[in-house]
């Protein structure tokens, strides 16, 4: 906690409204961050290549693991079985991902990112990369890196 807090900083960015008992609140900061982030990925991504964030993070993971299950997914995203089948379906009908059933177990289902699937990943990383740069320019690569591992330490206390 801090003693002593400051008038002109403990205030929001637009509005100017005091947030200084929020000041030590860790959500209410990932929320106020995570406006920047989703004005970004909802001016590059989403108009442009017709992605839902969801959709962006579900094909981008299905690249990144080719073979990998739905419910391997699901546990990742902390979604249901039924609601990661209904992302997946989307991104099968737009032809960014196919099925393959598994040689062991046919039942079984893997998952791979077309190849204009993978083209459409990589598309939307880029944009979100250079507009966040773009957005965030007034952190340092070592503030944005130290930023980024600390979101993953906060993620990997689920």
């Amino acid at each position: 906690m801090r003693s002593r807090l400051d008038p002109d900083t403990d205030r929001t960015p637009r509005g100017r409204l005091a947030q200084a008992r929020l000041h030590d609140v860790l959500g209410y900061h990932v929320a106020q961050a995570s406006i920047v982030t989703n004005a970004v990925f909802e001016a590059q991504v989403e108009p442009v290549l017709g992605l839902r964030k969801v959709e962006f993070t579900v094909l981008t993971l299905i690249g990144e693991n080719p073979g990998g299950t739905p419910a391997q997914l699901a546990r990742a995203l902390a979604f249901t079985p039924g609601n990661i089948t209904m992302w997946v379906d989307r991104l099968v009908d737009k032809g960014l991902v196919r099925r393959e059933a598994g040689t062991a177990d046919r039942r079984a289902q893997h998952l791979y990112a077309t190849p204009e699937g993978e083209a459409v990943a990589a598309d939307a990383i880029a944009r979100i990369v250079e507009a966040e740069d773009a957005r965030l320019r007034g952190l340092s690569p070592a503030e944005r890196a130290m930023l980024v591992e600390l979101l993953r330490k906060v993620a990997a206390a689920r």
